[in-house]
């Protein structure tokens, strides 16, 4: 559902976020620790500097860092300058010419279900909520214990 740019560009911010104690963190770095190449990961970068999510640092010990803290930081934030999804313009997915509520292809009902969900998540999600190692109220994170007979 993420673009490979979306996906790249929250990588490179859960990378931030987990390390917000070393800020700045040059882009060669990011481009390392996320296994994105430095020169996509640059032009990601220098949009999400151009958006105002996050700010550079040029020369020597500079870098990158989050212009506010990662818990205030929308993941819609991240992907809205990427991700062609959350632009309400945006055509039908399955190559319809015409699809809207008022005329609707065969899946335009369940996508947009699927969509609103989506949606709902990045507009509600902090950067922070995502670069933790494992959360609490996550029932995918508890270990299972085996019963003994």
């Amino acid at each position: 559902m993420l673009s490979r740019t979306g996906e790249y560009a929250l990588r490179a911010a859960v990378c931030l976020a987990q390390h917000e104690d070393r800020w700045p963190i040059p882009g060669p770095e990011i481009a390392r620790e996320t296994g994105i190449s430095p020169k996509y990961l640059s032009s990601i970068l220098g949009t999400l500097v151009r958006t105002g999510v996050l700010e550079a640092s040029p020369g020597r010990g500079g870098g990158f860092r989050m212009a506010r803290p990662p818990g205030k930081i929308l993941l819609v934030e991240i992907l809205a300058p990427f991700e062609s999804i959350l632009d309400d313009r945006r055509p039908c997915p399955f190559g319809n010419v015409v699809c809207s509520d008022a005329d609707p292809c065969a899946g335009h009902h369940r996508w947009k279900t699927v969509r609103a969900a989506y949606y709902d998540f990045v507009q509600c999600t902090s950067v922070q909520e995502v670069s933790a190692k494992s959360s609490p109220q996550d029932p995918t994170s508890k270990k299972k214990v085996a019963k003994r007979r």
